[in-house]
């Protein structure tokens, strides 16, 4: 069990996610620790999460690649704490294609994390803002014989997998990291079976048609379906689903590993 006190306040908080606080929090005060205590690993300890911002539909973006905003404020702020909360957040090369993300803390406080770029060609810009802008530490991982760019780290891996990934960054001491697109990447991670928990943030627009969220293998039967312990946060008009992959998503379609989310204990 960790404790924390702060003046008259004591959060206690045990192994399995669940917390006490004395005295007893308000109700805005206890939803942001059920939502963000399991992302607040013990330093050390690897914890990978994934998140996605999506329509009714399913769609993170339109045809085109335009998601500027799927989901509201509130879930860019959510996305603003994941990003304070870990060691490192990991994109993949659409996702700086298509929308030259930051990956910087601003609408909340909080440290930035490492930014971690899978560049599996070396083909991303050199004007992409993770690589210019120094805001934050940015790890390039390219393939072997990619030339470095000025002021970025990199690490050369030929064609990792997202458990070589995750063992990589946790060698260099970033062990909380957040998968955090685009939909390729968080379906490669959660297929592969390393995820401790997803965000799938579901917005009330319907795009049609467009590039999906998840894109897993096929399967038969809803039998086969994952279906793993799931909390629900409403966040402005948007409704946050919080997966609890346990011993994350093997694919086999059962309940991705048998952990419930615990209750608060107060």
């Amino acid at each position: 069990m960790r404790e924390a006190r702060h003046g008259e306040a004591l959060l206690a908080v045990t192994g399995d996610g669940s917390w006490r606080c004395e005295p007893d929090p308000d109700a805005a005060a206890a939803t942001l620790l059920d939502l963000y205590l399991p992302v607040c690993a013990p330093p050390g300890q690897r914890f990978a999460l994934a998140q996605l911002g999506q329509s009714l539909d399913g769609r993170i973006a339109t045809p085109s690649g335009h998601s500027h905003y799927v989901t509201g404020e509130a879930d860019r702020r959510h996305l603003h704490r994941l990003r304070a909360l870990v060691d490192a957040v990991v994109v993949g090369p659409g996702t700086v294609a298509a929308d030259d993300p930051r990956l910087t803390v601003r609408s909340v406080p909080g440290p930035n994390p490492v930014r971690v770029v899978l560049d599996p060609r070396g083909a991303l810009p050199e004007s992409s803002s993770v690589y210019r802008d120094r805001a934050a530490a940015t790890l390039r991982i390219a393939p072997p014989g990619v030339a470095a760019l000025p002021g970025v780290e990199q690490l050369a891996l030929d064609s990792p997998g997202p458990a070589e990934i995750l063992a990589a960054l946790a060698g260099r001491g970033l062990h909380r990291v957040l998968v955090e697109g685009g939909g390729r990447t968080v379906s490669a991670f959660l297929a592969a079976g390393v995820l401790d928990r997803l965000h799938v943030t579901v917005a009330p627009v319907l795009i049609g048609s467009g590039r999906p969220a998840l894109s897993l293998p096929e399967i038969a039967t809803m039998q086969e379906a994952l279906r793993p312990p799931t909390r629900r946060f409403p966040l402005g008009e948007d409704l946050l689903f919080d997966l609890a992959l346990a011993n994350g998503a093997s694919g086999t379609g059962h309940p991705a590993g048998s952990r419930s989310v615990p209750p608060r204990r107060r």
